[in-house]
């Protein structure tokens, strides 16, 4: 599934995002500025969170309370190699049954067994629009 869009629609686009994943597990790919948190921060509001969301570059990873459930908020891109992710503990956050939602997330890949849903964003500059790629 690709959705082009516009800041203004972000809401739009997690509702989609929210319908069509298979998984609580999502990974979130493209390059720094995308908007990859702000997708994530939206996400977490519409899941049922009233927390503040804030990117985890230096804390690695967030955690914000919803109704029967958390959701762990990564951002990996200061890790530099699986066994830094190992160090911190990320199988046990993976196994949990909870959201897990990973920017950055090339390193683990190779862990997670593939079930997980991949979101892809990237800019157009010619229209001006982002593009995300739900599982392509």
């Amino acid at each position: 599934m690709k959705i082009y869009y516009g800041l203004e629609e972000v809401e739009d686009v997690v509702d989609q995002i929210i319908k069509n994943v298979k998984t609580k597990t999502i990974l979130f790919y493209g390059n720094m500025g995308v908007g990859k948190t702000t997708i994530i921060k939206t996400l977490v509001k519409r899941l049922g969170s009233n927390d503040v969301v804030n990117s985890p570059t230096f804390s690695i990873v967030n955690e914000y309370n919803i109704r029967k459930d958390k959701i762990y908020h990564f951002d990996l891109y200061r890790i530099e190699d699986l066994e830094e992710a190992y160090n911190f503990g990320i199988e046990d956050y993976i196994d949990s049954d909870h959201w897990i939602l990973i920017e950055w997330p090339e390193l683990i890949e190779p862990i997670l067994n593939n079930n997980y849903d991949k979101i892809n964003i990237e800019i157009d500059s010619n229209i001006k629009l982002r593009i995300l790629k739900i599982n392509n």
